[in-house]
């Protein structure tokens, strides 16, 4: 399978800026005792009989694991609108095959060695190729496309967003267990995932599309990648669709948290191709730094702090979302967007939970039984 660059530049010559695509990952669970199980390909089978749904789904890995796909939406707002669509039809059809969702960013306790790869080219691929990487990988997570015309112009809209991933990340941290234990992490998924798998995390920056389509044509000559999808960076233009895809955050355990989460990130990369067009001066920080601050959010979320880059001075993670706010302010204003998150995030209402004596089942059935009780509203 080749790489067609000339195609994949084309696809963002054609983009238009500020379409919207969401991606979000479910854990499929026993409602008995919400354990990890492998029901994806019978749901998969089941949702042929409902022709919106069964465009919208897509396997993710492991046997045990579903994503739900908006589309192309004209803006946020039409993504949004369809995705609480296929949300509600997905946990129709989840309830009548005795199917429960889980939606933080690591399961609590469930045996990554007990679970399935999916059967597909791609995933047996990702299997043959990483092996115990990719069967440690029980993950879930949310991603969000964002439409950005113009191939250097997405690149740079990357670049510009780099130093504020440790930040979303930071604030949808919901993945503070593991193996049956509190990880000490407020995401543990990251370092499971951003922090195992090749050709994850920040990526460098590229300037230009030529810069970044030459390490591309690096990866593929040197044998390194047959497909686009092998690079898994928290930061990418999308070769087939002409958007950036933000691809830091945990999965959110309530609808409402994922809706505000993907109205920050579509501003952010508005703001970003903003300041763009705009020759807003910037500076690229080295990955070393970020890597820094995206330490600091895994491991500490919002309860502790995070550095800013520009000042070389700690501040309280807290304020992440402040600042963000602050940042694409003027994009929110543009494109009518508000966010609104809750003063705790999932890891730090699970750890005050777990703190509180709950036992970690609880503390997940209580996660479970929101992500049930919202998203399934449509």
């Amino acid at each position: 399978m080749e790489l067609d660059l000339d195609t994949a530049r084309a696809a963002f010559d054609a983009s238009t800026d500020f379409t919207v695509g969401l991606e979000e990952e479910f854990a499929l669970l026993d409602p008995a005792d919400l354990g990890l199980r492998p029901r994806f390909e019978e749901l998969q089978r089941a949702a042929s009989a409902d022709p919106q749904l069964a465009g919208s789904i897509s396997g993710e890995l492991i046997s045990s694991e579903i994503e739900i796909r908006s589309g192309r939406g004209a803006d946020l707002a039409a993504a949004s609108a369809a995705q609480r669509e296929h949300r509600r039809r997905l946990f129709t059809l989840a309830e009548r095959h005795g199917v429960a969702l889980g939606a933080t960013g690591t399961h609590p306790w469930s045996d990554y060695r007990e679970q399935h790869i999916i059967e597909t080219e791609h995933y047996r691929r990702v299997e043959e190729g990483l092996k115990y990487v990719a069967w440690r990988n029980n993950t879930f997570s949310l991603h969000v496309h964002v439409g950005v015309a113009g191939a250097d112009r997405a690149v740079r809209v990357c670049d510009r967003l780099r130093p504020l991933l440790p930040l979303l990340l930071a604030i949808s941290a919901s993945s503070p267990f593991l193996d049956g234990r509190d990880s000490g992490l407020h995401s543990a998924r990251t370092q499971i995932f951003t922090r195992s798998f090749p050709r994850c995390g920040v990526p460098d920056a590229y300037g230009s599309w030529d810069a970044f389509a030459d390490y591309i044509e690096f990866l593929v000559s040197t044998r390194s990648i047959v497909e686009y999808t092998q690079v898994w960076w928290s930061i990418r233009p999308h070769f087939s669709f002409g958007t950036v895809e933000v691809r830091i955050c945990d999965a959110q355990p309530t609808a409402a948290e994922s809706d505000a989460l993907a109205a920050l990130i579509v501003a952010c990369v508005a703001q970003a191709a903003r300041d763009v067009d705009a020759e807003v001066p910037f500076r690229d920080q080295p990955a070393r730094m970020i890597e820094e601050n995206l330490w600091r959010a895994l491991r500490y979320g919002l309860d502790g702090e995070l550095l800013d880059l520009e000042r070389r001075r700690p501040y309280p993670a807290s304020d992440a979302l402040a600042r963000l706010l602050d940042w694409c302010g003027p994009a929110r204003a543009q494109l009518g967007i508000e966010v609104e998150l809750p003063a705790l995030n999932a890891a730090q209402r699970q750890r005050r939970m777990s703190a509180a004596g709950m036992s970690l089942s609880e503390v997940y059935g209580v996660m479970v039984s929101e992500t049930r009780e919202t998203y399934s509203q449509g």
